[in-house]
């Protein structure tokens, strides 16, 4: 799992004095509201063009992830959003994103990310995640080990089938 630091993210959002560019430029590393992708996704070159700048997009929680799949080919990040902890949708999409599409980018936890987490932000897909300012790093890096040894018991979105479905 990465732990992004806000403050040095090589994605930068793209906006202007009165809030997001309705059209912004292709710049490499851009970090797009959905509203602004759907303004330029024609124009964004692709991951196979010579002119490819890495794209991101920011999904809420309350999108349906579908709209994005024909884009996921141009797209090197999915920032998806828990807007409250207790609010699970963000999972939903995540393992959509990894199952059903094959998405192979990066997929970024941001907003209310508490350390407990952390294991089923792994199980569902999430390789990246900005954790609430009053988390602890070391402590999210730990709880990610807590069942590393023995496994689960249900398959996830790494090792799809439940444990008396693997080989022994």
């Amino acid at each position: 799992m990465k732990f992004i630091d806000i403050h040095h993210d090589q994605w930068h959002t793209v906006g202007g004095e009165d809030g997001p560019v309705s059209h912004p430029p292709v710049k490499s590393n851009s970090l797009l509201t959905l509203a602004q992708w759907h303004a330029v996704r024609e124009q964004w070159p692709a991951q196979t063009s010579p002119d490819y700048k890495p794209a991101g997009v920011l999904i809420s929680n309350d999108t349906d992830i579908e709209t994005i799949e024909a884009d996921l080919p141009k797209l090197a990040l999915v920032v998806l959003t828990f807007p409250k902890w207790v609010d699970g949708r963000a999972y939903s999409q995540a393992h959509i994103l990894r199952t059903r599409y094959r998405f192979t980018g990066e997929i970024r936890a941001t907003g209310e990310v508490l350390v407990d987490m952390m294991p089923l932000l792994a199980r569902t897909g999430f390789d990246a995640v900005v954790l609430r300012h009053d988390q602890d790093r070391a402590d999210a890096e730990r709880a990610l080990g807590f069942f590393a040894a023995r496994g689960h018991y249900q398959g996830d979105v790494q090792v799809t089938k439940p444990v008396f479905g693997r080989a022994a």
